[in-house]
């Protein structure tokens, strides 16, 4: 599921109507009197961060923000890297942003994940920077801090956290109370009903698979727009697998891969997104998202394949075996993704 990145409306000021009270506020360089009827901004600032002044004022007041709610750590959740395609008004970077956080592999960047504060703010200039990462940064109840597109931040808190006001409209941003976050993740309250946890049926319907048919392939979408792939040939791989998956991933069975590569080139669509997932002489396993102008560079790339598999990304067709969310060690599934 993309993460959406709009709705930069300013509706009227409640505290968050749900279980949880959240005083939520609107937090951007761009001065309200410079807004049209709709509440479009129509005013001379840029939608890009300067990465300079106004980008450290936008660093200052998730700090005060955070610091006047008690907050010394947040939790990353939806985390996710840039895909085929990026919307953002500046073109995603190599290692999304993540790099000097996070190791290369991105052990640590994953939903669930706790953070100091410290690196919570550089995943925030990441994101105003549109690198390429972005995920929720949430203290369950008390805390968030939503970056959208456009320099457009907003942040909640258990308290009105007036100091914090004050302070970023010292730095020259704005501060507008709103109703709710549209980063909400309750408006994903329809999709999340789909989701299944990757239970111990789950298990025992995947070993059941493997004994039926030989070998199967486990995706594991560690962040959104990125996997890591498995293949499984016998049950007691299963088992293997599963202690290397990464906490509250998002899993996918598919069927083998095909050793007859030539006939998998050659059965490639004539046009629109296919990913293809490869094993090369040493049995590596990886992924490329492409479509009809990348085949003359993909059958190059491939010269060397030992197995192949083409999976459409067109949602109506790309149906995996099986699908599942994993849960937390103690059963209860608290990813809201779905697979």
């Amino acid at each position: 599921m993309n993460i959406p990145k709009a709705s930069t409306g300013s509706p009227a000021f409640s505290p968050q109507a749900h279980d949880k009270v959240l005083y939520v506020y609107r937090v951007t360089k761009y001065d309200p009197a410079d807004r049209d009827d709709r509440g479009s901004y129509v005013g001379p600032e840029d939608v890009c961060s300067d990465h300079g002044t106004v980008e450290a004022a936008y660093l200052a007041a998730v700090s005060a923000f955070a610091e006047e709610t008690g907050i010394r750590h947040l939790t990353i959740r939806e985390p996710e890297v840039a895909g085929f395609v990026s919307f953002g008004a500046e073109a995603p970077i190599d290692g999304h942003g993540l790099a000097g956080l996070f190791p290369t592999d991105l052990v640590g960047y994953h939903d669930g994940a706790l953070v100091p504060m410290a690196v919570a703010l550089e995943l925030v200039r990441a994101m105003l920077r549109d690198n390429g990462a972005w995920c929720r940064l949430e203290a369950e109840d008390r805390f968030f801090v939503h970056v959208g597109y456009d320099q457009y931040v907003y942040v909640g808190s258990a308290l009105p956290c007036t100091h914090a006001m004050t302070l970023t409209h010292q730095r020259g941003l704005f501060v507008e109370p709103i109703s709710r976050s549209p980063y909400d993740p309750e408006f994903d309250e329809e999709d999340l009903a789909r989701r299944r946890p990757a239970d111990t049926t789950f298990w025992a319907e995947l070993e059941t698979l493997i004994s039926r048919g030989g070998a199967a392939l486990l995706e594991e979408g560690y962040v959104h727009n990125a996997s890591r792939w498995h293949r499984i040939t016998t049950i007691d791989e299963v088992t293997a697998t599963r202690s290397r998956l990464t906490p509250r991933a998002r899993l996918l069975i598919w069927p083998d891969l095909s050793t007859d590569v030539d006939a998998a080139l050659a059965a490639l669509p004539g046009e629109g997104l296919t990913e293809v997932v490869w094993q090369n002489p040493q049995g590596h396993i990886s992924s490329l998202k492409v479509d009809e102008t990348h085949y003359p560079a993909l059958r190059a790339k491939l010269t060397d394949a030992r197995a192949i598999l083409a999976l459409s990304r067109d949602e109506d067709e790309r149906q995996p075996l099986m699908a599942a969310v994993l849960p937390d060690p103690d059963g209860v599934l608290r990813a809201r993704w779905t697979p």
